[in-house]
């Protein structure tokens, strides 16, 4: 199994599957056939296998475990074995506990800079004003800032998203201090671009410090913050689609639903209860 798994995620790559999808496939993978143990694959243990994933994993979960599986199995060309994924009926707005208001976003930018980690506080500024994947950071250059504009060349995808004028001033100073005249801005001591993980745990770090619950603070939460800021002003769901760069609205719809709270005063503000 791990030479067909190996060709899998050779296959993967040619697909033009990023880095972090194949890792995770590969971990979703592995975990099947832990499940499997030493059965053969089967429509019986397939459907066993979603039937245990349903008791353990919140139902998104479930689906992107099953997603992995079913294109494993497709590629081993056992389409007969591959299961539906669960229907999802979408939430009209977010649970208050994940999401990322504006006051606890200036918080952490705060925190960051008074422990001194200017290039944390400003990364936190530059994927929140723009609306970058996390993914996206090492498209955030030293010309990009002078341009006022980074051009984004990912998964086959090209998009140009426009950096604010103060966000750049505060890059070409940061550029300055530090020397960089070319390149990535948010690069490690020997100039490799920052990575996903580092930004994840330098993130968490912040939390205790900032009083913003962990749960809330991770590299996307900053991206939601920018779609809903940006949709409460510009109410245009394709143009902020665009931005994004997805190519389905209805993810962007994901993006800008309003909190409980917030959910419930619009309901209230109907008035429609007759005394």
């Amino acid at each position: 199994m791990q030479g067909k798994m190996d060709a899998y995620m050779q296959f993967l790559e040619q697909e033009e599957r990023s880095l972090a999808t194949r890792k995770q496939y590969r971990r979703d993978i592995l975990h099947f056939c832990a499940f499997l143990g030493e059965e053969p694959p089967s429509k019986e243990r397939v459907i066993q296998y979603k039937q245990a994933l349903q008791q353990r994993y919140q139902p998104s979960s479930v689906n992107a475990k099953l997603a992995a599986v079913n294109g494993f199995l497709s590629f081993l060309e056992l389409p007969q074995l591959r299961v539906k994924q669960l229907k999802i009926q979408r939430s009209p707005f977010l649970p208050g506990s994940k999401e990322l208001n504006r006051a606890e976003y200036a918080q952490l930018v705060k925190t960051a800079r008074l422990a001194g980690d200017e290039r944390l506080a400003l990364l936190l500024q530059t994927i929140c004003s723009t609306g970058i994947r996390v993914s996206e950071l090492p498209f955030i250059t030293a010309e990009a800032a002078s341009a006022g504009a980074a051009c984004i060349h990912l998964k086959g995808k090209h998009r140009t998203i426009l950096l604010p004028e103060q966000l750049c001033r505060a890059l070409q100073d940061y550029l300055a201090r530090r020397g960089i005249t070319s390149g990535p801005i948010f690069v490690t001591r020997s100039g490799r671009p920052l990575d996903r993980s580092y930004v994840w745990k330098r993130m968490k770090q912040l939390c205790s410090r900032a009083g913003v619950a962990e749960s809330k603070v991770f590299p996307h939460n900053l991206r939601h913050l920018f779609a809903s800021c940006f949709y409460s002003s510009d109410r245009d769901i394709a143009h902020l689609a665009d931005i994004l760069g997805h190519s389905n609205i209805n993810t962007t719809r994901i993006y800008i639903a309003t909190s409980g709270g917030e959910h419930r005063r619009q309901i209230e503000a109907l008035n429609l209860v007759q005394p």
